[in-house]
């Protein structure tokens, strides 16, 4: 796997943004997006897209948006971000299953959890390879929250 360099500061950026949200306990999520150079990754923008929020579920709207503001730009999909405003830091089954997905399209993808009123309030988040994916990307179950 490559280097995926994160800014130290992303999460007080974040949750400067989230603060409304997570004050009114709605998950906020976001996107990071950076560049590839000298075969290493590094996050340069957090795109806060449209989105809708629930105490434990974070849903982001018109996806096409966020695409054309990284192919304008050069930028590609590292991974994503959000609070978990009144939950531990942890991936939930709903993260497990989303993280899948950045991770399938790329290795390095990683899935940042800011969870600011427990300890630790931060994580930095990918699933095993390759059987923790492989159990992900093959799970049948439907319903959104489920053990894994």
């Amino acid at each position: 796997l490559r280097v995926l360099n994160i800014p130290l500061d992303i999460q007080a950026r974040f949750l400067a943004l989230a603060r409304f949200n997570t004050k009114n306990n709605v998950e906020t999520c976001g996107i990071l997006s950076g560049k590839l150079k000298d075969n290493q990754l590094f996050v340069t923008s957090l795109i806060i897209p449209n989105q809708m929020g629930t105490s434990d579920t974070c849903t982001t709207k018109d996806e096409e948006a966020i695409f054309e503001f990284q192919d304008k730009r050069g930028l590609i999909t590292l991974g994503w971000i959000h609070t978990h405003p009144s939950q531990t830091c942890f991936l939930s089954s709903v993260d497990l299953h989303t993280q899948c997905s950045y991770q399938l399209m790329l290795p390095e993808a990683v899935a940042i959890v800011c969870s600011p009123n427990h300890t630790p309030d931060f994580g930095i988040f990918r699933i095993t390879t390759p059987n923790g994916l492989k159990v992900i990307a093959n799970c049948k179950i439907k319903e959104p929250f489920h053990p894994h």
